[in-house]
């Protein structure tokens, strides 16, 4: 294995630092209800202060770096989105935590597309998959290590506890200061990349939000209906988490097999893997439906990296605003589709509601089939680009 970069490091732990932060609002809520008398409604307003701020404005920052070279500097992102966090424990007042939750959300999308501008830019000839991928993979971990974080401080030391949070961002910080870590080059410097094809990122947006309403609405709903099948919660989340696990895996082989064989073929080869596995886990029970299950997880997030990647590709004068859209926007608009799942859930069952994330990953493979973009393995066998 080839080693990594000292700057493709350093973003990628500011990645898992950043997105730290991402899932801590959902892991204290009930503390904030029982403890911070705050209704679910209030707390509820909370996160969605932090994720509309985040998926909105991702863009915003990403045109910026393209177009101006300007943003929030990475290691101030990073202490202000921690600090803020962190002050939950010690605000008492609903407007000001929603004014905290709102400046968290904003680090947030400040840090994302100048972060993965960089990284992509920095991917040396024909690696940008695999590149992307270990930014990715940092996220995904922070991600996780959200709730665990959270709930170390709260059972030691309750709300008063949340200022340690603010550990992650000052230690990791520093590492992203210096020379090395460089604002994205303007639109300018990237006309030897071709022109933007802003139809065909559109495509590649609409085939990504489905896909992230599948994954998303797996995600929410996958611990209870394991113990609706009779699991305990605790047995429930951990094969919850070990199917994101496998998810980093996958991320990291597809991304760097897409480097070699093609973009498309390999969202294709992983979403083909990953609906029939979906489909057995849900038939099935027992080991062979866990065994599916983490298949699932390994193949439908293996194309997750690939896909921020090609958009680099369709829009090379604006890697900024493409990592904003893919990382905000997409991901954003993906999750409020999980909200009509669970409408799905109410009226019929929580298994024919999961069911319906079938025919998401079909209409999502389709689009991704028709995406005007080379078929590079297709040039490789008849030594000629096909679109």
């Amino acid at each position: 294995m080839k080693r990594l970069p000292g700057p493709i490091l350093r973003l990628s732990l500011g990645h898992l630092g950043i997105d730290i932060y991402m899932t801590v609002i959902p892991a204290i809520i009930s503390v904030l209800v029982s403890e911070g008398g705050v209704s679910y409604l209030l707390a509820g307003l909370l996160l969605t202060a932090y994720n509309t701020t985040s998926s909105l404005t991702q863009p915003v920052f990403g045109w910026l770096a393209d177009a101006k070279g300007r943003g929030v500097p990475l290691a101030a992102a990073m202490l202000i989105g921690g600090a803020a966090i962190g002050l939950f424990g010690v605000v008492d007042s609903f407007p000001a935590l929603l004014g905290l939750a709102a400046i968290a959300g904003v680090m947030h999308a400040s840090f994302h597309p100048i972060a993965l501008s960089a990284v992509s830019r920095a991917a040396r000839g024909g690696e940008r998959g695999r590149t992307i991928s270990y930014f990715v993979v940092g996220g995904n971990l922070g991600f996780a290590l959200g709730p665990l974080l959270a709930g170390f401080a709260l059972g030691r030391f309750g709300l008063a506890g949340l200022p340690l949070l603010a550990l992650p961002a000052i230690l990791i910080a520093p590492l992203l200061r210096g020379s090395s870590l460089v604002m994205p080059k303007p639109a300018s410097a990237a006309e030897d990349e071709g022109p933007n094809r802003p139809r065909a990122f559109a495509l590649l947006s609409a085939a990504s939000m489905i896909r992230a309403w599948a994954l998303f609405a797996v995600l929410g709903f996958l611990p209870t209906f394991l113990v609706l099948r009779g699991l305990d919660l605790v047995t429930a989340n951990l094969i919850t988490s070990g199917m994101l696990l496998a998810g980093v895996a996958g991320q990291l082989t597809g991304a760097s097999l897409s480097d070699r064989y093609g973009r498309k073929e390999f969202i294709l080869v992983g979403l083909a893997i990953a609906i029939p596995a979906y489909a057995g886990f849900l038939l099935l029970d027992g080991t062979a439906s866990l065994v599916l299950l983490g298949l699932f997880g390994f193949a439908l997030w293996s194309t997750f990296a690939i896909t921020v990647a090609l958009s680099h590709e369709l829009m090379p004068r604006a890697v900024g605003l493409a990592s904003g859209m893919m990382l905000g926007v997409v991901v954003g608009a993906g999750g409020l589709g999980v909200a009509a799942t669970g409408l799905i859930a109410d009226h019929w069952s929580l298994s024919f509601a999961l069911a319906t994330v079938l025919p998401l990953l079909l209409v999502a493979a389709v689009l991704y089939a028709v995406l005007p973009y080379p078929w590079k393995g297709a040039r490789q066998l008849f030594g000629r680009d096909r679109a």
